[in-house]
């Protein structure tokens, strides 16, 4: 029986993951689940919401809490890592010190992005080095963002067999099948890039290309998004379908003016949800427990970019009554896709960030980038994509730049290292303005950002 730790297990994703966990329980094995967290009260918390998703699902596997890493990972077969190191209220923060500056506000990218990265990073290199002592042999599953460059870091820095993963090519994958009303396994996608900054280049449908259909098509790709994000004329002029996180980039002004007329960043309307969630989870017997947690995954979902898309909030629960648990995708669907591949013979294929090894031939061997890959017990396998196109190849190559620097910075302590990965990350792109941005977050967060000197 195969044991997995869940670092950060007291975070809201973890109870999805569980479910995904049980649905899989066949093909895993899974004898025990151990969560860690440094809120060992919320960690409680989670535990008690996910035995009685393993008790409603009739499948049996131990779920235990650790208050020590070492015990936590160690004779692990599976780790994953999915920490907010300052937890959602640092979010809050890096969002409105960037609305502030005159930029939008969003956790991966730009400086609450830059914030995220030099904040984790030091954390996530003092747990690997820990994992790398007592479960060398573990696979390492990196959901923590900024997923790219935190999974670089890993690669870089360690032995470990290290993937990361996000769901972003695939909620993007799915709701092209779903603008179609075409069956997703019918349907096949030419993706690369580098987490949260990736593109579509061609689309099959049962082996047909329908790429040229579906660019020309201005009703259909604005059906695509979960808002209003892209002027269809963009993607026509591009010849690519982005993913959404691309929006921060193209249309930087937008995003910035929808969040000041909404008044908040997500981040900060989250820190509302969340605290409610914790509350009431603590006060209800384990049934009434999930049904609630399903009410937050259908308010937090029903308000994905529509902040920033639309300037206005949208905390409401969705009247579809989709069950959240069975969505065809969400990080615990991508997570299993990887864990349930690494197990099998048969090589599945999925996007994730892995190692380039020549996948995209404009970066670095040992650069990580987000491409398919061929998954199965001997591991990862990039799948060769070529060159990336002319009008995305610049951006690309500065954002892998900027996150070679910003791992540098963190390894060296160095605060003119961290000014310089912001200079030459295209969303900040500016000495004065990286200087600004550097400052303002040292300053309002000297506890996680005080190490850089």
């Amino acid at each position: 029986m195969r044991k997995v730790t869940i670092i950060g297990g007291g975070g809201v994703r973890t109870p999805l993951v569980i479910y995904g966990l049980a649905q899989a329980q066949r093909v895993l094995q899974i004898g025990e689940l151990t969560l860690f967290d440094v809120d060992e009260q919320r960690t409680n918390t989670i535990a008690r919401l996910g035995r009685e998703i393993v008790r409603q699902s009739g499948d049996s596997f131990e779920i235990r809490t650790a208050s020590h890493l070492e015990d936590a990972v160690k004779s692990a077969d599976f780790i994953l890592s999915s920490i907010r190191v300052g937890g959602m209220p640092a979010r809050a923060r890096d969002e409105r010190i960037a609305i502030n500056l005159g930029m939008a506000g969003q956790e991966t990218t730009g400086p609450g992005g830059a914030a995220m990265a030099l904040r984790t990073l030091p954390v996530t290199l003092a747990h690997v080095s820990v994992v790398q002592r007592v479960a060398p042999e573990a696979w390492f599953i990196n959901l923590t963002n900024p997923a790219g460059l935190i999974t670089q870091a890993i690669s870089q820095e360690t032995t470990l067999r290290v993937i990361g993963i996000c769901d972003t090519p695939i909620e993007l994958f799915h709701r092209i099948a779903g603008a179609l009303n075409e069956p997703y396994c019918d349907m096949r996608f030419d993706y690369a890039g580098l987490n949260h900054l990736g593109w579509i280049r061609r689309i099959l449908l049962r082996g047909e290309d329908i790429t040229e259909r579906v660019l020309n098509d201005s009703s259909l790709l604005r059906q695509i998004y979960p808002s209003d994000l892209f002027d269809p004329a963009l993607i026509q002029a591009l010849r690519l379908i982005p993913t959404e996180y691309l929006f921060f980039y193209y249309s930087q002004t937008k995003a910035y003016r929808n969040q000041m007329h909404a008044g908040a960043s997500r981040g900060e309307e989250l820190v509302r949800l969340n605290e409610k969630l914790f509350h009431q989870l603590g006060t209800e017997d384990s049934e009434k427990a999930l049904q609630t947690y399903r009410e937050y995954l259908l308010r937090r979902n029903a308000s994905y970019m529509k902040l920033e898309a639309e300037g206005g909030s949208a905390f409401t629960i969705e009247e579809n009554g989709d069950d959240p648990f069975e969505a065809a995708t969400g990080y615990h669907r991508i997570a299993l896709d990887v864990m349930t591949g690494l197990v099998s013979e048969t090589p599945r294929e999925v996007v994730v960030n892995i190692a380039n090894h020549g996948a995209i031939e404009d970066l670095e061997p040992d650069d990580i980038v987000e491409v398919a890959c061929d998954i199965d017990r001997a591991g990862a396998r990039p799948r060769r994509t070529g060159r990336l196109p002319d009008s995305v190849r610049g951006l690309v190559q500065a954002v892998k730049a900027y996150e070679r620097t910003a791992i540098r910075a963190a390894l060296s302590r160095s605060r003119a290292l961290a000014r310089l990965a912001m200079l030459e990350y295209p969303i900040i792109g500016q000495w004065e303005l990286a200087t600004e941005v550097l400052n303002s977050l040292c300053s309002n967060d000297p506890q996680g950002l005080g190490y850089l000197r």
